[in-house]
């Protein structure tokens, strides 16, 4: 009986030195967290007057000048590290024309950085607005581009859509050596094509592809009369296509005479 006692004695006593050290513990975590807000605020009363000095413009900006970057950001107070308005930054700088995505950081102690992607133009839409790689419209200073853009034309709202069937368009018949430069989608969704050599396909709105198909495989054959040019291919039809000619030589010559 007594060594039971002994074994409880020796059982307790190690119960308690647990509690006392998980209370001494816990204590400890207590004062160091309020030591530490402690210091968190005073290390922000210290530096609350800490300002951006120093801002650094990444990414490959090819049509937007570096200062016109940095003059949009110095449109927001940038007093105050804490206070710095982040979401600010990012809407003065995707304002710009040419600017598709921007991210913004903040690095301690006075540093901005603004990481900036442009819009890459792939076509001109409805001959004022371009569009970019995504089927995406913007605005922009059009002759900045060095290279000649297609120009494609349509009701608002169908961009993507025209954009993906003149590169489907452009691939088809550049398999033929056709050079395909323009595209129109009507108001009542009939589509037209032009060809570098001035040629111009009417599709209407049906088995649209079908119809440039029956254009390539029937070009071949197609013989043009003397001195003239092709103007017009109507394939609007089930079965065949419709043929309008055009005399270059003859419409030169009228008008220089009426110059």
């Amino acid at each position: 009986m007594r060594a039971f006692f002994e074994k409880a004695k020796q059982m307790n006593q190690r119960l308690n030195w647990s509690l006392l050290l998980g209370i001494g513990f816990f204590i400890l975590v207590i004062v160091s967290v309020v030591r530490g807000t402690y210091w968190v605020s005073d290390w922000l009363v210290e530096h609350k007057d800490a300002q951006i000095k120093q801002l650094t413009v990444l990414g490959e900006p090819h049509y937007t000048k570096e200062a016109d970057i940095i003059a949009a950001i110095k449109q927001v107070d940038l007093s105050s590290y804490f206070e710095l308005d982040v979401q600010s930054v990012h809407s003065k700088v995707k304002a710009l024309p040419w600017i598709a995505h921007v991210s913004v950081r903040k690095q301690w102690p006075d540093q901005l950085q603004v990481y900036v992607v442009e819009h890459t133009p792939v076509a001109v839409w409805n001959s004022d607005l371009l569009l970019n790689q995504d089927g995406e419209v913007f605005q922009a200073q059009s002759d900045l581009v060095s290279e000649q853009l297609p120009q494609l034309y349509g009701p608002e709202g169908s961009e993507q859509e025209a954009w993906q069937t003149f590169l489907q368009f452009k691939d088809m018949l550049g398999v033929n050596d056709f050079k395909l430069v323009s595209l129109a989608l009507s108001e009542r969704f009939a589509w037209q094509l032009w060809l570098d050599s001035g040629i111009r396909l009417n599709l209407g709105r049906e088995k649209i592809a079908k119809r440039v198909q029956r254009f390539i495989d029937v070009y071949p054959k197609m013989r043009a009369p003397e001195g003239a040019a092709l103007d017009v291919v109507d394939l609007r039809y089930d079965i065949g296509l419709a043929v309008s000619w055009k005399y270059p030589q003859e419409q030169e010559q009228q008008s220089k005479s009426e110059a």
